[in-house]
C-alpha cells in the first residue's frame, strides 16, 4: 500500500471534509498539539501542505519550520493572518473558498441593507414590547428601491451583491483597485462613490493593502443620511473614524458583520443605536460551510494527485 503524504492541520474542518482529508492523507494535528512550536518543528520539514483558516496566523517563521511546503489550503475566503508575501516569494500555492461562500456573504449584505434600512431590529421590539398598541404606529423609514448602492470590491461575492441590488431595483456602481469588464460603471475614486450612494457595501480582502481604506474621509463623502455595510473585514474601515463619524451625524448608520476586535468589539461601535451588529457571520449556514470545507479537502487532495489546483488564490507580483 502506498504512504499516505502528509497533511498538517491547523483548523478542524466540518466532519465530513475531515473524513475525506483522512482517506487521503496522514493528518499532522498542529491544532491539537499543546506545544504547537515544538510540534511544527519536529513534523514541518518534509510536509508539502497545510489545511488552515484564514483565523490562524501563518507566519513567516512558521514556514521556516515547513521548508518543503508547497501548498496552503485556507477554508475561508479572508487569508489576511497570513504572511502572503512570504507565500509568494517561496512559490507556495494558496487556495481558498470564495466560490463556496459568495451566495451566503451576498445574501447578508443585501438582509443588512434592508434590516437598517427599514429599521428591523427597533420595529420588531416595537411590537414584541406592545409599543405598538401603546404609543401608535412605528415611525416612516426610507425605500430601498430607486436607491444607488456603491460596491469597494467587485470580485465573486461584489459582483453577487451587485446582481441581487438590481433585482430589488437599485443602481449599481463600484471601486476596484484593478479594472473589471463588468455591466457596472466603475468610479475610480473611491470618495466620490461615496458621495454618489446612498449605501456602500466593503467587500475587499483584508491585510495591510486596504487597512483603512474605509477612511473618515470616505465615511464624511457617504454622509448623514448614508448607510455603510461592512462584509469585508473589519480593518478595511477606519475604526475610531466610523465611531466618531456616526456618533456626530456626519455618517447616518451602519451594519457591520465585521469588527477591528473580534469577538469582543469596541462597545463604543457596537452601542450606538444608528448600527446594526451581525457576529461575523455572513457565510454562517451550515450548506455553505460544509462547502468551505469541503473545496479545502478537495484543494488538498487535488494537490496530491498532481491535478490542477480548484481555486487558488492569485498573489501577484511581490
Amino acid at each position: 500500500m502506498t504512504e499516505k503524504p502528509e497533511l498538517m492541520v491547523m483548523t478542524t474542518l466540518r466532519p465530513q471534509a475531515m473524513a475525506r482529508l483522512e482517506d487521503h492523507c496522514t493528518l499532522l494535528r498542529w491544532d491539537e498539539a499543546g506545544d504547537r512550536e515544538d510540534f511544527l518543528r519536529c513534523h514541518g520539514p518534509g510536509c508539502r501542505a497545510v489545511v488552515t483558516s484564514g483565523h490562524v496566523p501563518l507566519t513567516r517563521g512558521m514556514l521556516d519550520a515547513m521548508p518543503d511546503l508547497r501548498l496552503v489550503s485556507c477554508s475561508s475566503a479572508g487569508y489576511d493572518a497570513f504572511d502572503a508575501d512570504a507565500l509568494a516569494e517561496r512559490g507556495i500555492a494558496l487556495t481558498n473558498t470564495s466560490r463556496a461562500l459568495h451566495d451566503d456573504v451576498a445574501d447578508t449584505a443585501m438582509m443588512l441593507i434592508l434590516a437598517a434600512r427599514r429599521a428591523l431590529v427597533p420595529a420588531e421590539a416595537h411590537v414584541r414590547s406592545g409599543a405598538w398598541a401603546r404609543d401608535g404606529a412605528f415611525p416612516l423609514q426610507r425605500k430601498v428601491a430607486g436607491t444607488q448602492l456603491g460596491i469597494v470590491g467587485m470580485g465573486t461575492i461584489g459582483q453577487s451583491i451587485a446582481t441581487r441590488a438590481q433585482a430589488f431595483g437599485m443602481q449599481v456602481a463600484y471601486w476596484n483597485r484593478s479594472p473589471r469588464d463588468l455591466p457596472w460603471p466603475q468610479v475610480p475614486d473611491l470618495v466620490q462613490l461615496a458621495r454618489d450612494s446612498d449605501h456602500l457595501v466593503a467587500i475587499v480582502a483584508g491585510g495591510e493593502g486596504t487597512r483603512g481604506l474605509i477612511s473618515e474621509r470616505v465615511l464624511e463623502a457617504l454622509g448623514p443620511e448614508g448607510l455603510f455595510v461592512n462584509v469585508a473585514r473589519g480593518t478595511v474601515v477606519d475604526e475610531a473614524a466610523l465611531i466618531a463619524t456616526l456618533t456626530d451625524g456626519r455618517l447616518g448608520a451602519a451594519a457591520l458583520d465585521v469588527y477591528e476586535n473580534e469577538p469582543a468589539p469596541d462597545t463604543r461601535l457596537t452601542g450606538l443605536p444608528n448600527v446594526l451588529n451581525y457576529p461575523h457571520h455572513a457565510s454562517g449556514t451550515v450548506e455553505t460551510r460544509d462547502a468551505m470545507a469541503g473545496l479545502a479537502a478537495d484543494n488538498v487532495v487535488a494537490f496530491f494527485a498532481g491535478a490542477p489546483l480548484i481555486s487558488p488564490v492569485d498573489l501577484g507580483p511581490r
